[in-house]
């Protein structure tokens, strides 16, 4: 379609900026977030947390990213600046913007304050639709089709949404609707006790993702109004979105309807939110699964990233001919398994399993090496820690709590480098 004359494009083909909220701390990820930020978090091996909000985003055609960052936010920055290089000469970028105490002496107070204190990202971009979406989820979503319901709908305000059991709705933002008008947001509650189920399925509840599409004009004056409001927490779930539903500009996107190129039957629809190292685990057996329930190797729709120059893996012979042995693992590049056994376990870059060691029903993090003999079992090992030969971990709870490991939902957690004795 040719260009209009202010620049912006017709119908559907809008001016995008999209804004990834990546400033979360993720106190339940302790201790993976001792020195990191939640969306910096490894996942399946070879990505970040944060590579799935961008590798969206950018399927989705958006190639104008800002990703504000503000919680220990080194390992993140670095991440976005040498793995998501756009060209240039078109104008695309992604780029990490720190918290600036751009409107006075403070940080960042809340995501809505954090979009507040940026609003000369949108002065200079001047994007006729804002995407804003959260860093720390798995999961694949075209946004491009959640932009064109937000502009045919004409609502200020558009909230992607996941039908979830109403059992569950104590966990999540939830969204009421009018039977009348799906589409419409009647309501919004946090985590409710006894919400009404949907219109058309009274035993399912509407979920909010922490994803949003905004009309600019409309985003910017509801975070400048809320930037004076006495008493909000400047959150965009808990006082953008309800001042939206207040005036009946609220619309809702149901997930459902999202079709995702080369999405198989069994991974539709997939999201898992792994704010907690319980969460965080199952999300990685779901990877490892034979069929998996994520489905990481959807060409159609890639995650994007970088390991950086490693070499590939391999599987060798231990000590005496030992045959190694790796059953339902995902092995990244430059992993070596020498006459080591490894069980459905997710094995990051550079891991090193040695002979005759085990290693099960476990997430080993970049460069940690299982000496000869050891035992790892229901462990998430940070990087760069060493397992002495013949050290067992995730055996014994009571064994591992007295060594001063975390053990937390049946799991023993190895915080980055932490020193493991033989």
């Amino acid at each position: 379609m040719p260009n209009s004359p202010s620049g912006s494009h017709h119908g559907s083909r809008k001016n995008v900026l999209a804004i990834v909220l990546a400033g979360g701390e993720g106190k339940r990820l302790m201790p993976l977030t001792a020195d990191r930020a939640k969306p910096a978090v490894p996942f399946a091996g070879i990505y970040r947390l944060i590579d799935f909000a961008l590798s969206n985003v950018v399927n989705a055609g958006y190639l104008k990213v800002v990703v504000l960052t503000q919680y220990k936010s080194h390992s993140l920055d670095r991440h976005v600046t040498q793995t998501w290089r756009m060209s240039t000469m078109l104008g695309n970028y992604v780029t990490p913007v720190p918290a600036q105490q751009r409107v006075g002496k403070h940080w960042y107070l809340g995501s809505a304050d954090a979009i507040f204190q940026s609003l000369n990202l949108l002065k200079d971009e001047k994007p006729d639709i804002v995407v804003v979406v959260g860093a720390d989820h798995v999961y694949r979503m075209d946004f491009s089709q959640m932009v064109a319901h937000h502009v045919e709908s004409g609502a200020g305000c558009t909230v992607a949404a996941i039908r979830q059991p109403i059992e569950l709705a104590d966990q999540f933002g939830v969204i009421d609707v009018a039977p009348d008008e799906p589409d419409r947001i009647r309501d919004f509650l946090e985590k409710p006790k006894d919400p009404t189920g949907l219109p058309d399925n009274p035993l399912e509840v509407l979920a909010s993702m922490g994803n949003y599409v905004f009309s600019t004009d409309a985003l910017v004056s509801a975070v400048t109004d809320d930037a004076v409001m006495s008493g909000s927490a400047h959150d965009m779930g808990g006082d953008i979105v309800p001042a939206f539903v207040s005036r009946g500009e609220a619309g809702v996107y149901d997930f459902r309807d999202n079709e995702v190129p080369g999405a198989t039957e069994r991974d539709r629809g997939y999201w898992r939110d792994v704010g907690t190292l319980g969460s965080y685990y199952a999300a990685h057996m779901d990877v490892i699964a034979p069929l998996p329930v994520f489905n990481l190797y959807n060409f159609q729709w890639p995650i994007f990233t970088s390991y950086g120059p490693q070499p590939p893996a391999k599987l060798v012979r231990g000590e005496g001919g030992l045959l190694p042995v790796a059953e339902d693992t995902v092995l990244s590049p430059g992993v070596v398994v020498t006459g080591g056994r490894v069980y459905r376990s997710v094995l990051s870059p550079a891991v090193w399993v040695q002979s005759n060691a085990e290693v099960t029903d476990s997430v080993l993090m970049h460069s940690v090496h299982v000496g000869p003999d050891a035992v790892v079992r229901n462990a998430i090992i940070d990087k760069n820690v060493e397992i002495p030969a013949g050290a067992r971990i995730g055996v014994d709870q009571a064994e591992d709590l007295a060594r001063g490991f975390m053990v937390e939902d049946g799991l023993t957690i190895i915080g980055k480098g932490q020193p493991v004795a033989g």
